[in-house]
């Protein structure tokens, strides 16, 4: 087996067997013949605002990238997040130069592959399925990876200034129409966006425009400002789709894991 494989099986080990499997779903449209009802009107929370609440996955019902399908539940971007970018990425020539060398080690050197957090916006395209809580003042988004969570607050606070980087960052978010837009700030210096190495500074500020298009999809248009690393902002959207009938389950990366040492 290759490194590569390795590495894939490493970040994309989901314990499908073991989910929570054949629970209903409450308060899932249907279709007169009593089927899900993907593509009826999005929820409303209690306060009007979209609800974005359930369990999410990154679409991999995709076309295959040049480079292949390595694993078919893994969305094309959870290896190189510019898959689809027009332009290709406004690198700097330090960062280009750093993502070419970790491309060359296979992401040996790659924080997620090492079991830490996966980071953001990256955790979008992980997998493992997330789950968002909403609160009218505050979204909790839980990670079955590591058993993590990130939050957002809705409350009107604004990002901190000079704030100790954190895997995570910190997040604010305000609703424009029925689209919310999160703001982050504080994030790791030497982060991977995607398993290419896509880098990211603790210079970035990131951007994320959520849209539930309706009630079983979702769109996360994603801007990351990063001047250390990129000569000016870039975009990319990640689509998302809606889970039922399942629930969370600790998947702990470093619990029995045996593949790292194989690592060449």
């Amino acid at each position: 087996m290759t490194s590569k494989s390795l590495l894939v099986l490493l970040a994309s080990a989901v314990p499908l067997a073991a989910q929570w499997l054949n629970y209903p779903t409450l308060g899932v449209p249907t279709t007169p013949s009593g089927l899900p009802n993907l593509g009826a009107l999005a929820s409303r929370a209690a306060d009007g605002h979209t609800d974005f609440s359930g369990i999410w996955e990154a679409d991999h019902n995709v076309p295959c990238p040049p480079t292949g399908c390595w694993d078919m539940r893994a969305s094309p971007q959870f290896f190189d997040i510019t898959e689809g970018l027009k332009d290709g990425l406004p690198l700097q020539p330090w960062a280009a130069a750093l993502r070419q060398e970790r491309m060359a080690t296979n992401g040996k050197d790659d924080h997620e592959t090492k079991c830490l957090p996966s980071g953001v916006p990256r955790m979008h395209l992980h997998p493992t399925f997330r789950k968002i809580v909403q609160l009218p003042q505050l979204i909790v988004i839980l990670l079955e990876r590591n058993a993590s969570y990130r939050q957002i607050f809705l409350d009107g606070r604004p990002l901190p200034e000079d704030p100790q980087p954190s895997w995570n960052g910190y997040s604010v978010g305000r609703w424009e129409g029925d689209t919310l837009v999160v703001e982050t700030n504080g994030l790791r210096d030497g982060m991977w966006l995607d398993r290419a190495g896509t880098p990211l500074t603790d210079a970035a500020r990131v951007t994320e425009r959520f849209r539930r298009i309706n009630y079983g999809n979702m769109e996360i248009e994603v801007t990351v400002n990063d001047r250390k690393a990129y000569r000016a902002p870039w975009t990319t959207t990640i689509k998302e789709y809606i889970v039922l009938n399942t629930e969370l389950l600790d998947y702990i990366c470093l619990e029995n894991e045996k593949d790292r040492s194989h690592f060449k």
